[in-house]
């Protein structure tokens, strides 16, 4: 909403502007609020700093540039085969490191594996959905940016009201009928939207699947990253906060990029009508996404499983390095 109305009232480059209040507002807080912790490591591990930074450019670059340049082009086939082989050798290098920036064993827990492709699958859909959900608003139902923003509200206020319930409940429930059952709100939220999606469609006919789809979310997100924090021992939160992060917001760039593809294919920017005709099919795909994120819930262990792989992984640490 705060976006919107500095979009229309300002220009759509001062919304980059908001951060920065907001990160000097929250410096002082964490300083106060937040005790200082240090994990084992003594080093910096900058080959893998290297081959991970090198891979992930390579595989956002390939997904930013697809649907311009062509996903056939040398351009794009080079970029995201050069981030895959680097991806590759980021992963034989953490194998080998002696003090490994992000430690291959943490996949073999089923809580971190699984929370982390849920969270690459939701934040896939709702970054996807968010960037045409603005547009469907102004390009078919012509509001502007700020009444864009306000009648996404009933989809983003849940986070307020559902996340910090369901982050009460997780610890005592596990992880699993939250990521679960979330993703599968969220599938026919946006599988509803799909359905009705039309050139003046009444504004209150979406407000339902909006409020579906945000409360699914709502559930799923504290719920995938609790699985993958929740799965290594406390020295290690760092590392695999970083994991989560990184794939996260992979996630939604391969979101944006594979919607954007196929409202390409269908739609375009003309007339309303066309707008529609991609912007239906384009959350739908959104919708399968919410689905396989849901699917990738099925493995995330219960409550006790995910304390007892956390142990397990705790033990490891101590064990000498190099033996990933």
């Amino acid at each position: 909403m705060v976006g919107g109305a500095v979009t229309q009232g300002l220009a759509w480059q001062w919304i980059f502007w908001l951060n920065v209040p907001i990160g000097l507002l929250v410096i002082p807080l964490i300083l106060n609020r937040i005790e200082e912790s240090r994990g084992t490591d003594t080093s910096l591990d900058f080959g893998g700093l290297a081959l991970v930074t090198g891979g992930a450019l390579g595989l956002v670059w390939g997904l930013v540039r697809g649907n311009a340049a062509g996903w056939g082009s040398p351009e794009v086939v080079g970029s995201l085969a050069a981030g895959a082989v680097l991806a590759a050798a980021f992963v034989a290098w953490e194998l080998r490191a002696r003090e490994p920036m992000l430690p291959m064993r943490f996949f073999r827990s089923a809580a971190f594996s699984s929370g982390n492709a849920a969270s690459f699958l939701l934040f896939g859909s709702i970054f996807g959905a968010a960037f045409f959900f603005a547009q469907f608003l102004q390009t078919t139902l012509h509001y502007g940016p700020l009444g864009a923003g306000l009648r996404l509200a009933p989809w983003t206020v849940t986070l307020f009201v559902v996340a910090p319930i369901a982050g009460a409940l997780v610890n005592r429930v596990g992880e699993r009928p939250f990521i679960v059952g979330g993703m599968l709100l969220q599938a026919a939220g946006f599988a509803w939207i799909a359905l009705i999606a039309r050139p003046g469609l009444p504004y209150p006919a979406m407000i339902p699947p909006l409020v579906l789809a945000g409360s699914g979310v709502s559930m799923a997100m504290p719920a995938a990253q609790n699985s993958v924090i929740g799965s290594v021992p406390r020295a290690a939160i760092g590392k695999a906060s970083g994991a989560f992060n990184t794939l996260r917001q992979l996630g939604g760039t391969f979101g944006i990029a594979i919607l954007a593809a196929v409202f390409a294919g269908s739609g375009g920017y003309a007339s309303a009508q066309a707008f529609s005709n991609g912007f239906a099919p384009a959350i739908g795909v959104a919708a399968g996404l919410s689905l396989v994120a849901a699917v990738a819930g099925l493995w995330t262990p219960g409550r006790h499983v995910v304390g007892a792989a956390a142990g397990r992984l705790r033990n490891a640490e101590l064990q000498p390095a190099g033996r990933e």
